[in-house]
Order: C-alpha cells, then structure tokens, then sequence
C-alpha cells in the first residue's frame, strides 16, 4: 500500500510564519554535494538557479532531493517567463518559483496562469507522471496545488519593471516580488554599480511598492552593508551569497595567505565572508 506525502510548507507560507526577514544564498554550482552542505547550513532558504547557471531539469530534480531532508526552504528559479518550462519545473517538484524579468502586471500574470491548472490557469495536467505530485501520492494534489502547494515570486530588475511595480506586486496569484539590483543597474546606465546611490534609491522605491501592494518583498545582496540597510528597511527575504561566490572568494584567500604573503607580494585583497 503506497505512503500517502505531505510536502513541506511553501516558501510563501514560511515567509507567512517567519518573525523575521529569511535568509538565504543561491545554489548555481549544479552540485548535490554542494546544495545539500548549504541545505544544512542553518540559512532559512536557498534559491536553485536555472537562469544564469548550466543547469538541467534532471539536474535541478537532483539537487530538490538532495536538500528535501533539510530545513531550508528550496526556491527555483526558471530561466524565463514560459508556460512550457514552469509546467516542467514544477512537475519535477518544484514547489517555489522565481520568475526573472518581470517588467509589466500583464507578465506576471502571466507567469501566474502557467502555474495555475485550468480554468484558472493553462498547467497541464500530469501529476500521475511527475515527483511534483510524488506520482499521485499528494492527497488531492489537483484540487489543492494553485493555493496551497506551489507558490510564485516574480522578479523587479530593470528600471520599467520599478515604475510598474506596485502592479506587478498586487497581482493575484503572485506571493511576492524579488529584486534584483545587477539588472535594474545595469538597464539604468550604471552596469556593475549596485550600490550606486541612484540604484540603491531605486531598489528602496521598489521595496516600497511592494510593501504597499501587502506582498513580500526579497532581494539580492551579497554586500554586507547593503544588505543590512535592506533588511533595517524592512525586506521579508534576502540573498548574502552563492555557492559559487564563496568558492571563489576563499580560495583566493588561500592563495593570498600561503602564496603572495611567502613570496613577499602584498594580497590584492582581504579573503571576504561571501
């Protein structure tokens, strides 16, 4: 006789619950080994990328099992607003989306109905075939997914999105918005200069938009200070690092420690927490 499942809380419900903004890093290495160390890190959630990183749908199916055992709360991000990848990503048992490059409401309507099985939305119907659904062993999945299985997050990073993001945010169906300050940079002329005061204005705009619209709002900062000035201004979900970051920044540091500090080189920089 089959277990029946009972899937974990979605991330919409634990920013509900939290008394406190949850934090995260992103996952973009493609490695099990690496998500599941990060899983059990002690951070609140992470976010897959499927955006920026080579990852594929068994690669990402891979990875949800990895840290399925583990408190953090995995979100997943597509590479784009398409019905046909949303439909695949939650099937494989994606239970929170992150959509990037989300500029107008009708977008992010958009991205709702591809969550969402008809009528409400245009979903196909598999989940006799797919772990989403643990192969029909979610009692009453169907009827139960659009309100309390999946949840869905929708991306602010350029300088239209901004104008419009109250309207995005308020959208029914979307949970909350997420800022990405790179892009929203990089579309206002000022590319690689996130903590530019005319940006960090900008994000405060949006972060403010989205609190009015009553939804959640997140974002991404890997520099300390901003991201405490993010979270003093009141952000429900913050990014302060990525797998592949700190990889990176650290094996720098072990360079600049046991190579330049002995060969009598001064380090271009100290080695960094992120």
């Amino acid at each position: 006789m089959p277990l029946p499942v009972i899937l974990p809380p979605t991330f919409a419900q634990r920013l509900a619950d939290a008394e406190r903004a949850q934090v995260g890093m992103w996952v973009c290495s493609g490695s099990t080994t690496a998500a599941e160390i990060c899983a059990c890190s002690g951070l609140d959630w992470l976010l897959i990328d499927g955006e920026h990183a080579p990852l594929s749908l068994a690669s990402i199916q891979e990875q949800l099992r990895a840290v399925a055992a583990y408190p953090a709360t995995p979100v997943v991000r597509v590479p784009f607003n398409d019905r046909v990848l949303i439909k695949q990503y939650l099937d494989l048992g994606a239970q929170n989306l992150l959509v990037p490059m989300v500029d107008t409401a009708e977008a992010a309507a958009e991205a709702v109905r591809a969550t969402r099985y008809p009528p409400e939305g245009v979903r196909g119907v598999g989940s006799a075939l797919a772990r989403g659904a643990r192969w029909n062993r979610v009692e009453r999945y169907l009827q139960r997914a659009d309100d309390e299985l999946v949840s869905l997050f929708v991306q602010i990073e350029s300088a239209k999105a901004v104008k419009d993001a109250k309207a995005i945010a308020a959208t029914p169906g979307v949970d909350g918005i997420f800022i990405g300050p790179s892009d929203l940079a990089a579309s206002m002329g000022l590319i690689g200069q996130q903590g530019h005061p005319e940006v960090v204005d900008t994000v405060q705009r949006a972060i403010a938009a989205g609190q009015e619209a009553g939804k959640k709002v997140g974002i991404n900062a890997f520099d300390p200070a901003l991201a405490h000035g993010y979270l003093d201004q009141g952000v429900d979900f913050i990014l302060v690092g990525a797998d592949v970051a700190l990889l990176a920044r650290q094996s720098e540091g072990l360079a600049a420690l046991f190579i330049d500090e002995r060969a009598g080189r001064e380090p271009e920089a100290e080695p960094t927490s992120y």
